[in-house]
């Protein structure tokens, strides 16, 4: 689904916001580990069915931000998350907020593939199965297909369904996890580095996945690398020793961005 979104730019801040409510905002987020900060301030709107990049050097609390997102800092003993972040406009920090609930609206595909130690069709109907998602086997097939179509996976997979997901290729086995993500019909799934752990021709189906998948999802990726940053977000947003510097459309970003750290940074003179 492509929604038509207008963006007014202040060139002073490059402080971008949509017509339309944003699917995920936050606002004056602080992120403490201990007494340790790990960012500060920050201000980030997330357009819907757009790729949302973080970029920025190691250290900088752009994966600190994205586990905001969908509450995966809670499990830190010692982290602490100041501010408000909204989905659809509602606070994911309510205390009426179901975390498990939350974590299926907004899936999460992490650094290295992760299948669970089950078939290829376990992984994916694993969600769906404890969300009450499917009344019968059939809807259950249905969905695991699905899922996996959406993923890329299906046409490679479909013989073998039943065997381990562990026993895929690297790439593949993120595209699993990402067909599990998929398969509990989320509306945001946020991307840790999804690509760092593989060759170059896997990378190249997981962007192009990413690329399809915004059509129905809305999607944030954190990178390493800016050359993939480029190719597959609309919006970027660079991070730097835990403060947002700026955000704004991705070609502007890295095209004529307005503070030097941005600049220095995309230009590869620091990180």
């Amino acid at each position: 689904m492509n929604r038509m979104t207008q963006w007014t730019l202040d060139p002073e801040t490059r402080t971008t916001e949509p017509a339309s409510l944003p699917k995920m905002r936050g606002e004056n987020v602080n992120v403490f580990y201990g007494t340790k900060q790990a960012l500060f301030d920050v201000n980030l709107a997330v357009p819907e069915h757009q790729v949302t990049a973080l970029i920025g050097p190691s250290g900088c609390g752009k994966s600190t931000f994205l586990r905001c997102l969908n509450r995966m800092n809670d499990t830190i003993d010692i982290a602490r998350v100041e501010g408000e972040i909204t989905l659809d406009g509602r606070s994911i920090y309510d205390p009426k907020i179901d975390v498990v609930e939350l974590r299926a609206q907004v899936g999460m595909v992490f650094q290295k593939p992760n299948p669970f130690p089950k078939s290829i069709f376990e992984n994916v109907a694993y969600g769906p199965t404890i969300h009450g998602r499917a009344s019968a086997k059939a809807d259950l097939e249905q969905i695991v297909v699905d899922s996996l179509r959406k993923a890329g996976l299906y046409e490679e997979v479909k013989e073998r369904l039943h065997e381990p997901g562990t026993g895929l290729s690297g790439g593949q086995q993120q595209r699993l996890c990402i067909a599990r993500a998929i398969a509990v019909a989320p509306e945001v799934i946020l991307m840790d580095e999804p690509c760092s752990a593989l060759d170059p021709i896997a990378t190249a189906k997981i962007e192009e996945l990413i690329d399809e998948l915004r059509e129905n999802f809305t999607i944030v990726i954190v990178t390493h690398s800016m050359q993939q940053a480029a190719r597959v977000s609309q919006r970027t947003a660079f991070f730097h020793l835990g403060v947002l510097v700026e955000e704004g459309p991705t070609s502007e970003i890295f095209t004529s961005p307005n503070d030097k750290r941005t600049q220095d940074y995309v230009t590869g003179r620091f990180g």
